[in-house]
């Protein structure tokens, strides 16, 4: 069995060997006949490795870019369809004893509101997520032992489940909390929670030492480790990501997807996530501060490049990014985007003044869910709430076997459609809901056996008479 404790930071993000895949990198970044080697072995549909994709980020030869960029959207569309999985942020108290010197919940912040939400008003942000439509929450929360303690982070939890409004039901809770021990990841685990997601916000230990220089998360090699005691703890889906801008974006991506091949090792099944994070304005954060901002066509080979070598990995972008800015990812390899988010402490019940801030960072995609959900639709993405994998227990190495071999699209097309029917009957503007019955019905006809066709127009129609009790 494996022992985490057998297992280092070093052992895996190795910075000697990040450097000479960035130097082997340089050295090839126009050698054509090597990228289309990678690119034939990303045709494959089975992954490269951190050294080859580096390559592939490096490139500097314009008609292989355009190929990157054209087999991302490809795989894309073989694993995961056109399907844009939703879901909102929950920030629970911004009570923070860290110093990390990006985010404005660090302890020296005397100008941010600090705030904790009381069980009572839990249920109200939940509810108000639920007026909007929401399944899937990812719960967010500063790290503190005295204010944010396990035993808060899993009533919390309890609460959420608990809620029953109108025909709304969150039905999964992704956790997003700093690293923990593995009894406590067992309580998360019982807690009945979907993903665990944890950014690294650096992979080079020197920047993130300098970046992190006090509070419990400045331990790199205890951070760096926490999936492993996760994934050893019980818990079947994690989330991996970096702050992009902290430090070069190369040096980042070579070790993020060493990690990613590093947890597909030792568990036999990757990161269940990968997010895409830059660094963005916020409370006593200026980004101009961080030398290493990156450009949006970067940021959009970044994504091509993660989908390429990962194909597997759902990949998600948030409301940091601008329309404009998701709208171009969303075709290279984005697969779950957040909408209507909020990222203050209550901010989905009641909006603050500028002396109450307590957001983590500014939103910049400030649309409702609503408006989210037709943009979607009119580029004809199928925005789906469905939590079937994690319900059915399809997770973990479950998961990704379907996954690889192509065939999770036959559990998750049909759900999606329901999802969406759902959503299109409690929530919808009327305007919305023409434009989604709309792609329903063109959809049916993508699903290839007749019999789940049957199925899933039945229990549509069970759903516009007031059903909802299906496993999705």
């Amino acid at each position: 069995m494996y022992d985490p404790k057998s297992m280092h930071a070093e052992d895996f993000i190795n910075h000697e060997e990040i450097m000479e895949s960035l130097r082997y990198a340089d050295e090839n970044k126009n050698n054509g006949e090597l990228i289309d080697e990678i690119l034939d072995k990303a045709r494959e549909r089975k992954g490269l490795s951190h050294r080859d994709a580096s390559v592939l980020l490096a490139c500097e030869l314009e008609d292989r870019n355009q190929q990157i960029f054209e087999l991302a959207e490809q795989i894309k569309k073989d694993f995961y369809g056109n399907r844009i999985v939703l879901f909102a942020p929950l920030y629970l108290s911004n009570y923070c004893v860290n110093g990390c010197l990006y985010c404005p919940y660090h302890a020296k912040n005397k100008n941010i509101a600090r705030k904790k939400l009381t069980q009572d008003e839990v249920r109200d942000e939940v509810i108000a997520l639920q007026d909007m439509g929401h399944k899937r929450l990812a719960i967010e929360a500063g790290e503190d032992p005295v204010n944010n303690p396990i035993e808060y982070i899993l009533d919390c939890i309890e609460t959420i489940y608990s809620i029953q409004h109108k025909n709304g039901a969150i039905r999964r809770v992704n956790v997003n909390i700093a690293a923990t021990t593995p009894e406590e990841y067992k309580m998360l685990k019982e807690a009945g929670i979907g993903t665990y997601i944890l950014f690294q916000e650096t992979y080079n230990k020197e920047s993130y030492q300098k970046l992190h220089p006090t509070g419990p998360k400045s331990n790199y090699d205890y951070h760096t480790e926490a999936h492993d005691r996760a994934m050893a703890a019980g818990i079947d889906d994690v989330g991996l990501g970096v702050l992009f801008g902290l430090e070069l974006y190369r040096y980042e991506f070579a070790g993020l997807l060493m990690h990613a091949e590093h947890l597909e090792a030792v568990f036999g099944v990757g990161p269940h996530t990968i997010s895409v994070p830059r660094v963005c304005p916020a409370d006593d954060i200026d980004p101009s501060d961080f030398d290493n901002g990156i450009s949006d066509d970067i940021f959009a080979k970044i994504v091509a490049c993660i989908r390429v070598a990962v194909p597997y990995t759902g990949m998600i972008v948030s409301t940091r990014e601008s329309q404009k800015s998701r709208e171009r990812v969303l075709h290279l390899g984005i697969s779950q985007i957040s909408g209507g988010s909020r990222t203050s402490v209550g901010g989905y019940v009641r909006q603050e003044t500028p002396e109450e801030n307590s957001a983590q960072f500014d939103v910049s995609d400030q649309r409702s869910l609503d408006e989210v959900v037709r943009w979607l639709m009119d580029m004809e993405y199928i925005p789906s709430f469905c939590t079937a994998c994690y319900r059915a227990g399809r997770t973990g190495d479950r998961f990704m076997s379907l996954c690889k071999a192509g065939q999770i699209q036959n559990c998750c097309h049909p759900n999606a459609l329901m999802t969406l029917k759902e959503y299109l009957v409690d929530y919808a503007e009327p305007d919305t809901r023409k434009v989604g019955e709309d792609l329903i019905l063109r959809e049916l006809d993508n699903i290839p056996s007749e019999k789940v066709r049957g199925i899933v127009q039945e229990r549509l129609g069970l759903i516009e008479q007031g059903e909802r009790d299906f496993r999705f």
